[in-house]
């Protein structure tokens, strides 16, 4: 199965940074929250960021060539990556800019205003962003996906925002805007450091989660009758595509095309538990032979 296009999704995550870019600018134009400006900087972020991962898609689903015999799948992870190590710098930037509010906090005017039109940006980013999830972890796609938890992390930072400016129009403590500022940046560092760990981890040939390991071993269990089992079991996730390696012990007596026959059913088998994109990779071994027990991992034990 080939892999699905996601570039139409990303074209979506950019419509929606400049139209909430635009909102929230003009929001910080009117009240001069800082909370604002922050909330305004993160969304330049998420169009950087969505640009970067269109790039990275393109490569992404490239057909496998020469030089990369096994797809370019991985290209989302450095999206993912690139993506944290921005939000990082961000959250930095934000704390530069809440520091002097910190020291001398200034009056926000116009607060009704700009909450409108926060509130507005707010939603737009709350529906793009849902999209982006369901669509990215039904295409196991870590960009789409991390694409769309950016943006549910601004609609959470941005009601902390709504938040700080209507404590202070209610309490008149100037000082909350940039607290709320500050701890906005904090909650985008973590984030940062959450989509570079996962990127990190996609990149080191994650094995496929608990339930898919799972699914394999169901349509396994269904040849065990056959007096059909199997080891090394090696699996990993590269962007959207899958590949799942096992060894089948067979019969020492069966032919070739008996082992290849059962290899074929196994292989389609395996395949239609996934809806994206697999390769299953199955070696035959007799399983008499103490020989077939030395390539149970990664490495041959008898070389």
């Amino acid at each position: 199965m080939k892999t699905r296009s996601l570039k139409k999704f990303i074209y979506l995550s950019i419509a929606a940074a400049v139209i909430t870019i635009v909102l929230k600018v003009i929001a910080w134009y009117i009240t001069d929250s800082v909370g604002l400006l922050s909330d305004a900087m993160e969304s330049c972020v998420n169009l950087i960021a969505a640009i970067i991962a269109l790039v990275m898609i393109n490569i992404a689903e490239k057909p496998a060539d020469h030089e990369h015999a096994f797809g370019h799948g991985k290209a989302e992870y450095f999206s993912s990556a690139i993506e944290g190590a921005m939000i990082i710098i961000a959250a930095f930037s934000i704390i530069w800019s809440a520091v002097p509010r910190l020291l001398h906090p200034l009056q926000i005017e116009n607060a009704g205003i700009g909450l409108m039109v926060s509130v507005f940006a707010s939603l737009i980013n709350l529906a793009v962003g849902l999209i982006l999830i369901r669509n990215g972890r039904a295409n196991n796609s870590i960009t789409l996906e991390a694409d769309g938890k950016h943006l549910m992390t601004d609609v959470y930072t941005s009601i902390g925002v709504l938040l700080g400016i209507l404590l202070v129009k209610l309490t008149g403590w100037l000082i909350l805007d940039p607290i709320v500022a500050v701890g906005v940046a904090l909650n985008i560092l973590y984030t940062g450091y959450h989509l570079i760990q996962r990127s990190a981890t996609g990149l080191l040939d994650c094995a496929l989660s608990d339930d898919e390991i799972t699914r394999i071993g169901q349509v396994m269990n269904g040849y065990q009758e056959q007096g059909i089992t199997y080891h090394s079991l090696l699996t990993r996730q590269a962007g959207q595509r899958k590949f799942i390696e096992l060894h089948l012990l067979v019969p020492g007596e069966w032919t070739v095309q008996e082992g290849h026959n059962l290899a074929e059913d196994i292989e389609k088998q395996i395949s239609s538990q996934f809806d994206g994109p697999v390769r299953v990779l199955t070696h035959i071994e007799p399983k008499d032979d103490p020989v077939s027990m030395h390539d149970i991992g990664i490495d041959r034990l008898d070389w």
